[in-house]
């Protein structure tokens, strides 16, 4: 009978994972913050005060382009609303309850440990996803940020094809948008370059399902975190991102953490200041 060494199959695993790869909102906190709720309550303020969207048609108009274009912005973007990216960013995500959002000692001390370089992948504004990372006390805890300005450039025109938006609907007949974003196979590709990652040694940390999807497709490893039940893109499920010492024992087996890096639409978020 032949002996199987367990070291061995514990090997590759020490090395399997180079980069941890993290949403924010949803994801390092949890939905009953509230802060979701909210957010799309200013998007449909904005729509209607901001844009002049009919009142009763906005909640069925805001649903539709999130659901075609990965974020409400991109949607409004698409079909040929003009506005100023901070003023929306600023109505929609710096009035939000961020005193809902208490320090996290318990994953702060999670992170630190981990020995693998972390990078957060978030769709939200460097000022959003500077607040909420100095609320949870996790701003040093990261090695990049990947977020709305590095994925927008002020200085570039991204050429944004609707043929690429995704798999899972066909939208070759919609209107491009000059957002990049999550969930769509580009957006991933850009954040890959700027963070320098390779999608076959990172691991994916997503609340959306859809960003799950499409992590899966373009070579992540995934790890769908909100629940305990897997689907078929993830590899993994956290009903909390508490629950990741249980549930990925190995990445603490990693000794193979990378140089930190440093990068958000040429600043870093995480040093953004939190106001009242």
């Amino acid at each position: 009978m032949a002996y199987e060494n367990p070291y061995d199959q514990q090997a590759p695993l020490k090395a399997k994972f180079e980069c941890l790869l993290f949403d924010v909102d949803d994801t390092l906190y949890p939905l009953s913050s509230g802060l979701s709720k909210q957010c799309t309550k200013n998007i449909e303020e904005y729509m209607i005060q901001t844009l002049g969207i009919e009142e009763s048609k906005v909640s069925e108009v805001n649903r539709v382009l999130y659901k075609n274009y990965g974020t409400s912005m991109a949607g409004l973007k698409a079909i040929g609303y003009d506005f100023d990216n901070d003023d929306y960013h600023s109505y929609v995500h710096w009035r939000l309850p961020y005193d809902n959002l208490k320090p996290d000692p318990v994953l702060r001390h999670l992170l630190l440990s981990l020995p693998i370089r972390k990078v957060i992948f978030s769709n939200a504004d460097e000022v959003h996803v500077g607040k909420v990372l100095c609320k949870l006390g996790l701003e040093d805890c990261f090695d990049g940020i990947v977020n709305f300005e590095s994925l927008n450039p002020t200085n570039k025109t991204n050429d944004f094809d609707a043929e690429i938006l995704g798999a899972a609907d066909d939208f070759s007949a919609l209107p491009k948008t000059p957002i990049v974003c999550k969930p769509f196979p580009g957006a991933f590709e850009q954040a890959f370059k700027i963070a320098n990652i390779n999608p076959e040694k990172t691991l994916f940390f997503d609340d959306s399902i859809r960003n799950i999807e499409t992590g899966k497709s373009v070579g992540l490893h995934t790890v769908l975190v909100g629940t305990s039940h897997r689907t078929n893109s993830s590899d993994y499920a956290l009903e909390s991102i508490h629950n990741i010492r249980e549930a990925l024992p190995e990445l603490w087996e990693a000794n193979n953490k990378s140089k930190s890096i440093k990068y958000s639409g040429g600043k870093v978020a995480i040093e953004t200041t939190v106001t009242a």
